[in-house]
């Protein structure tokens, strides 16, 4: 009977989970400009919100 090569099944589990990867990236990449838009909304979306709930309640308690 032959012994199993584990080293070759690593090897392509590896190699199809980096072609998943690239396939992945090359997806978003062709995206028109959500990367860009989605980073800037969530970046200065948040901080607004937050400060303007926090300003709000001490505000308004008082």
């Amino acid at each position: 009977m032959a012994k199993p090569n584990y080293s070759y099944e690593k090897r392509q589990k590896e190699l199809a989970k980096e072609r998943k990867k690239q396939e992945k990236l090359q997806r978003k990449a062709n995206k028109p400009g959500s990367t860009q838009m989605h980073g800037e909304d969530s970046g200065s979306a948040t901080p607004p919100d937050a400060d303007t709930a926090s300003n709000t309640a001490p505000t308004s308690g008082s």
